[in-house]
């Protein structure tokens, strides 16, 4: 299993003023930050990033919202660090999500669900690819 992933607070968090209380979630999880940056992510990021979900239904309104304010894009560091951070996250839908995850504790609803994880080792990888140059993170801590 590796050892980073990816996560996104995402404007409906941040846009809340939650980016400060799910950032020290993270720390207080575990994890080391290996780089951060707030950004207003621009239309053809988002499609980039979501292109596999491109042909769902979803795709349009996700791109609006993923684009709609500022959200601070991570890569993070931590054993196991897919299957603990979607731990700590919760469920995509927060109604579903355990107690104390962040979703439960700051998500709106299934769309506007305040974070992203990566869901596989692979995909954190191409997800932290796609933000960060390996020279924007920091050596493994």
């Amino acid at each position: 299993m590796g050892n980073k992933t990816f996560a996104i607070i995402k404007p409906d968090a941040v846009k809340a003023g939650n980016t400060g209380k799910i950032y020290d979630r993270i720390l207080q999880a575990g994890f080391n930050v290996l780089s951060a940056q707030l950004l207003k992510m621009s239309e053809v990021q988002a499609k980039g990033f979501y292109a596999v979900h491109r042909e769902r239904p979803f795709f349009g309104d996700l791109v609006k919202f993923m684009t709609s304010g500022p959200c601070m894009v991570l890569a993070l560091q931590k054993d196991n660090a897919v299957e603990s951070w979607r731990k700590t996250i919760g469920a995509t839908n927060p109604e579903d999500a355990d107690e104390n995850t962040i979703r439960r504790d700051f998500a709106t609803n299934v769309q506007e669900n305040a974070v992203h994880g990566s869901d596989s080792d692979e995909n954190a990888e191409k997800e932290i690819a796609f933000f960060f140059s390996d020279g924007e993170l920091l050596s493994d801590q």
